[in-house]
């Protein structure tokens, strides 16, 4: 339970709808109580004959008793005014109800609202080794299923709660004022029913938290099988993919019916109590009236509120398992909300701008989530305006290089300084706006092209995007298409080649204009004539621009001021094109490998078949 006390700065905020709920609740009840008391008043009035004295044992409210003078004195009948006065109080007592939902419920909605959007924050803040340790499916779980479960808690569940208080406390404080030993009688087997009900919400908890553990499961399952549903077809997958998730399913369904059972326990026990103070109840009742101790409409008043008293109380097991599934999945997400970022600004936390000079030294990193060491020794002066190729194998650690200057990982040992300054020291979001970066893995959005383009700059004009998808050689494909830069491209793009979403990817970075660019061998989906293409397109934009382009192609008809070629994640050599192949070194094989394959008939390292063919079904 102590998980759901984060829930507290939510009801702060909305103080006022909590109160108001809470008074709308105890005026709804207190209305609602005083039917039964009506109600005897005119059962005692009809059966004077069995208890002639049956107003010398009745006790009312006092609402009730000055509705009963006015009933005594006008003229006509006792039950047709009796009736008005208790349809009144029924349409009162609604009312009430009516408010009290619209503030508590209302109150619970706008809680969920706020919780998701908290949540959501907070999951852009972490860094990238937390989404790399984590399923996608486990956090959606967290921000939709957890947070309907608490939602449930801070409307319903916590309705409800204060509904039954507000109806024992009347109902118990008004049978204890009429009549004591017959209330004791009558609520008897309430003990029984707290022990049920603690016994039961144990196994609940329980049963709870591993329901939702295996709908994470469940969820990463399914997410999985529909990001990857082109690779599951492929090696014809689908029957095994789906008794996989058959077996999730069948472990779910399973707990779930399992905790379904526990629950049912509490409404068979609520109706054998509440029945049991019933009868309970009447047999005692019908003594003390013959013993002339009570009136017949006092025995109908107890009845009247054992009957009020069902509802609320068979919800206490409903309310129970409500709060103990919300506190479980409050637990599930307090773990998220409660993880920091590695990742974030300094107490500097300075606005520059950046220049584009840049400086490795002696840098070594390991990832913390698989303990490899990718970059060892690392020294590497960039000034300002030079353009820089990173070239080597894949595994050499050409991409890690670039998570180090975006600071998505913060370096162990060594330093690396923008224009003489930390990156650590520089804002985060400064430091980011600034650079243009085309990851090695491309991820489009379910969107139109011209809104994946512009991704970075909402307000950019048609010329900007336009001007941005010529110098990344798709601007004429767009045009092909019959809406053109309007077309939606589809879940990650799936309708674009690999080419294609490498260069839109290109000009959603180029079209920022930042003063440092990086691309991580984003031209290994693209032929030989494309490429040439952008790489000419290329050296006149970046004039003045201080680029990395991290490959493990060498470009020989790009001028580099460096080429640094890299080797299990230390600099093996560094050097102009020529000077690299003077020293007949690593760089020397490479170019030399490259060559022979660009004069092997149908080539796969120059003449990219998924640019020529497709892959999706749109653009081609």
């Amino acid at each position: 339970m102590k998980h759901l006390f984060t829930l507290n700065k939510y009801f702060r905020k909305y103080r006022w709808h909590f109160f108001l709920g809470i008074l709308f609740v105890v005026l709804t009840n207190y209305f609602r109580i005083l039917s039964p008391q009506i109600t005897g008043y005119v059962v005692n009035s009809v059966v004077t004959v069995v208890t002639p004295n049956a107003e010398k044992y009745a006790t009312y409210d006092i609402v009730v008793q000055a509705t009963i003078n006015w009933f005594e004195s006008k003229p006509g009948n006792k039950i047709l005014f009796a009736a008005l006065a208790l349809l009144i109080i029924a349409v009162i007592s609604g009312l009430f109800m009516f408010l009290m939902r619209q503030t508590i419920i209302v109150m619970s909605r706008h809680i969920e609202y706020d919780q998701k959007r908290d949540i959501y924050q907070h999951y852009q803040t972490l860094d990238i080794n937390f989404y790399k340790t984590h399923s996608t499916g486990d956090l959606m779980n967290r921000i939709t299923e957890d947070v309907s479960r608490v939602r449930m808690y801070t409307g319903p569940a916590i309705m409800y709660f204060i509904n039954l208080a507000a109806v024992i406390v009347f109902s118990v404080s008004f049978m204890l004022k009429t009549n004591i030993t017959l209330t004791i009688v009558a609520l008897a087997p309430l003990p029984v029913l707290a022990i049920t009900i603690y016994w039961v919400n144990n196994i609940i908890n329980k049963k709870s938290e591993k329901i939702q553990s295996l709908l994470s499961d469940l969820t990463a399952n399914a997410q999985e099988s529909y990001a990857g549903i082109r690779v599951i077809k492929a090696f014809v997958q689908e029957k095994s993919m789906l008794n996989f998730f058959k077996n999730n399913s069948e472990d779910y369904r399973a707990n779930a019916l399992s905790l379904a059972k526990t629950e049912a326990i509490y409404f068979p026990s609520m109706s054998l109590l509440i029945g049991l103070s019933t009868i309970i109840t009447v047999m005692v009742g019908a003594i003390m009236v013959n013993n002339h101790q009570v009136s017949v409409g006092t025995i109908a008043e107890f009845v009247l509120y054992i009957q009020m008293l069902t509802f609320p109380v068979s919800a206490i097991g409903w309310t129970a398992s409500i709060t103990q599934r919300a506190a479980t999945s409050q637990r599930r997400i307090n773990e998220f909300l409660l993880q920091q970022p590695v990742i974030k600004n300094s107490d500097k936390n300075l606005h520059i701008n950046l220049q584009g000079n840049i400086n490795f030294k002696n840098v070594n990193f390991t990832y913390p989530h698989t303990g490899i060491q990718a970059i060892k020794n690392f020294s590497l002066s960039i000034k300002k305006g030079e353009k820089i190729a990173i070239i080597g194998k894949t595994g050499a650690g050409k991409s890690t290089i670039a998570q180090l200057l975006l600071r998505m990982y913060d370096a162990r040992e060594g330093s690396i300084t923008y224009d003489d300054i930390p990156v650590s020291s520089v804002n985060l979001t400064a430091l980011r706006e600034q650079i243009s970066y085309v990851p090695q893995d491309v991820f489009l959005f379910s969107d139109t092209i011209a809104n994946n383009i512009k991704f970075s700059v909402t307000n950019a004009s048609a010329d900007q995007i336009l001007a941005a998808a010529k110098q990344a050689g798709i601007h004429h494909e767009i045009e092909s298409l019959p809406l053109g830069y309007q077309t939606m491209v589809g879940e990650r793009g799936v309708t674009l080649s690999g080419g294609q979403k490498q260069r839109i990817s290109i000009a959603r970075a180029l079209i920022n204009n930042p003063q440092i660019v990086i691309f991580d061998d984003c031209l290994s989906a693209v032929d030989s004539r494309t490429e040439k293409e952008i790489i000419q397109n290329l050296y006149a934009y970046l004039t003045n621009k201080t680029a990395i382009i991290i490959t493990h192609r060498i470009f020989s008809h790009f001028e580099f001021d460096k080429i640094v070629v890299l080797k299990d994640g230390e600099i093996t050599e560094i050097g102009k094109h020529q000077e690299l192949i003077d020293k007949n070194g690593v760089y020397a094989e490479m170019y030399a490998k490259q060559q022979l394959q660009s004069n092997t008939p149908f080539s796969f390292g120059e003449a990219r078949l998924d640019d020529q063919v497709g892959q999706g079904s749109g653009m081609r």
